[in-house]
């Protein structure tokens, strides 16, 4: 597996609040996390940092290269639960950090198999020769209404509301994550991205960029470049692994 990972203020904003990790966990097992935080600009890098160090260091605490599949689950739960009551705990003892929160999406790759955690509307993607396939659900406002038939997909990428999320790490003394077991197979990649890229790109465009882009290691920088050139309201940053 070889993996890369960029983030970017952006065009709009001084202050990045989007945060992201890759790490070897053994030789054939990866480790990768994006956190974008929300909160003002004194406490959503506060939240993303705090939620991705604490889910990490967990999950390294934890790993053993033998653990069943339901043991891994159970890790990542456990990663996800102990970020969601750190990061809440210090909005609560701190005046400055009050209200903060991050999104957050992690794929534990282990040989053909992936296992994916998310909350909020960071995704993660799964992306080969035969296509696109986005692997997370986004808990926010327009894919309820999208769900209920109120808006479709297209009207729900320009919707006014769009960035209202229904989750979120650190908000609430407890949250409820989605867990999503993919099988990948040589030549496969995994994006993970805040809502920073997948707001200004649309799938088509992420897939031609990663599989047909000629140096792999430079994919990231132009997914960057793409949502930079349409200007780039928010904090972009993609993380990229090919199997």
């Amino acid at each position: 597996m070889q993996s890369w990972g960029l983030t970017d203020p952006g065009c709009k904003r001084a202050q990045n609040q989007d945060a992201f990790h890759i790490e070897r966990l053994d030789r054939s097992s990866m480790l990768c996390i994006v956190c974008d935080g929300m909160g003002g600009a004194k406490s959503g890098n506060v939240a993303s940092t705090l939620a991705t160090d604490v889910f990490v260091e967990e999950v390294r605490r934890n790993w053993v290269s033998t653990m069943d599949q339901e043991r891994i689950d159970q890790m990542l739960k456990s990663a996800v639960k102990l970020a969601n009551f750190t990061v809440f705990d210090q909005s609560q003892q701190f005046p400055e950090f009050e209200g903060m929160g991050t999104t957050l999406v992690a794929v534990l790759i282990r040989s053909r198999k992936a296992t994916i955690v998310n909350v909020g509307d960071s995704r993660a993607y799964n992306i080969n020769s035969d296509g696109i396939r986005q692997v997370t659900k986004d808990h926010s406002l327009v894919q309820m209404m999208v769900d209920r038939g109120e808006l479709t997909p297209e009207m729900a990428r320009t919707y006014p509301g769009k960035n209202l999320i229904t989750r979120a790490i650190g908000t609430e003394p407890m949250v409820m994550c989605d867990l999503f077991h993919i099988e990948v197979a040589k030549g496969d990649y995994v994006l993970l991205c805040s809502d920073g890229l997948s707001n200004l790109m649309d799938d088509q465009e992420i897939l031609f960029e990663v599989v047909h882009g000629v140096k792999k290691q430079h994919c990231c920088q132009r997914l960057l470049n793409i949502a930079k050139n349409r200007g780039a309201p928010d904090n972009v940053t993609s993380v990229l692994v090919m199997i």
